[in-house]
């Protein structure tokens, strides 16, 4: 239960972690760092979801790759469905998506951020729910921890253009730090669901896994490609890739 709840909260943590260098950074984050987080964002998301949730879901089936299959298209289509359905700005942007709103751009950012977010817990929920099933604790830590660890730049590059758009040290790290709410929120629903339709496991772990593939090719990568220095993203995306497969094998 303890190894649970650390493991719910961990992305939250790094998320925290990451807003609060609103206090001790300027205004904007250099365009090569940004690019280069952007892309280790991108490698840790893509990692995980291969080697953490695609790969498990089709042994948990048995080798079937069907339940992999669909699970994924579903993942992908409900962020789509999100997105679509949602008002939000990105970062960087100057026009929302999603429906008309009278939102402020504040609030619309952190929508945007929240949408991203939202698959990563889902993720953390759904491999602990996997424990007994082939997957292990260490597994699940590992998953964890890789999101955490990614989730401290990403917590500065939503901290950051809010201090920029106006507000206040203070309130945009509670901005930054509350887009990760919903991570742990996440974990939990999922952790619910997998309870009670156990032998949709499988099909729950491509779902993840779409949903966060979605976030990568859809804002992650865009964004860390547009401009100058989009090499400095290709490497960043190797790092993040590379780590989070050591820490699936390695602790998994």
């Amino acid at each position: 239960m303890n190894a649970l709840i650390v493991g719910i909260l961990l992305p939250l943590a790094g998320t925290m972690l990451g807003s609060a260098f609103v206090f001790f950074m300027k205004k904007e984050i250099p365009a090569r760092l940004q690019k280069t987080l952007l892309g280790f964002a991108s490698g840790v998301m893509v990692a995980a979801s291969v080697w953490s949730l695609l790969i498990p879901s089709a042994d948990i089936a048995g080798g079937s790759i069907w339940p992999a299959a669909i699970g994924f298209l579903v993942g992908v289509g409900f962020l789509l469905a999100i997105d679509a359905l949602t008002p939000h700005l990105h970062v960087g942007a100057t026009e929302s998506e999603g429906p008309r709103s009278h939102l402020s751009r504040t609030a619309m950012l952190a929508l945007a951020v929240t949408i991203h977010n939202l698959p990563e817990g889902m993720a953390v929920g759904v491999v602990f729910a996997g424990e007994g099933h082939g997957l292990t604790v260490s597994a699940a830590l590992a998953v964890s921890i890789g999101i955490a660890i990614q989730n401290i730049p990403e917590g500065a590059i939503i901290s950051m253009p809010m201090y920029a758009e106006g507000n206040s040290r203070w309130r945009s790290f509670l901005i930054g730090s509350l887009s990760g709410v919903v991570e742990p929120l996440g974990s939990v629903a999922i952790l619910l669901l997998a309870s009670a339709l156990g032998v949709a496991l499988p099909y729950l772990l491509a779902f993840a896994a779409g949903a966060m593939m979605y976030v990568v090719v859809e804002e992650l990568i865009p964004e860390a490609s547009q401009g100058e220095h989009s090499n400095l993203s290709t490497i960043g995306f190797a790092l993040g890739f590379v780590l989070m497969m050591v820490l699936d094998v390695v602790l998994g």
